[in-house]
């Protein structure tokens, strides 16, 4: 997801030469917004990844119930507002693509293997721990603490501190 945000807004910069630009950034709720799009295929392919470091009873192992479905409803009415934050990004040509049925599928099918694809499977069972952790929270919650968690990474990072975190247009917290 990071990459792709990168990537959409270093193509609206090309886009433009010559014209001073000024990067934008994804507020709380947009950040929010394409996280909740993401975390049902996010916590769907970790637990398939993690099928032999968990047992089978495992939250995120069992990809067709309840903590899905809550994601899944959540992700469903977060599309709009992420759909947005893509457009705030991207080039206004991208416009007409993200209107198309296809988009969000394209969109997950990039970013849930940037993110899942950094998983150490010996941190299998700290992942389980924090979705359970967090499976109480309403989705909105959740992401937004997972939000403030890349925010506080990225602040992390400019003390010259190594998160491994992909970078995101995030505005900086208030």
């Amino acid at each position: 997801m990071m990459r792709l945000t990168t990537m959409i807004v270093a193509g609206a910069l090309i886009a433009t030469p010559g014209v001073a630009q000024v990067k934008p950034c994804l507020n709380n709720a947009e950040a929010e917004s394409l996280a909740l799009v993401a975390l049902p295929e996010i916590i769907r392919e970790t637990g398939r990844i993690c099928t032999a470091r968990l047992p089978a009873a495992s939250l995120i192992r069992r990809a067709d119930g309840p903590l899905i479905a809550k994601y899944q409803v959540a992700a469903d009415r977060a599309w709009p507002g992420a759909k947005a934050a893509i457009i705030k990004l991207s080039d206004p040509a991208a416009d007409l693509l993200l209107a198309s049925d296809y988009a969000r599928p394209v969109l997950t099918s990039i970013v849930v293997p940037l993110i899942v694809g950094r998983i150490d499977l010996n941190d299998c069972g700290t992942i389980d721990r924090l979705v359970t952790q967090l499976e109480p929270l309403p989705a909105r919650n959740t992401a937004s603490v997972v939000v403030t968690v890349l925010q506080y990474l990225k602040m992390n990072e400019r003390g010259g501190g190594k998160s491994g975190v992909p970078a995101l247009p995030l505005c900086p917290a208030s």
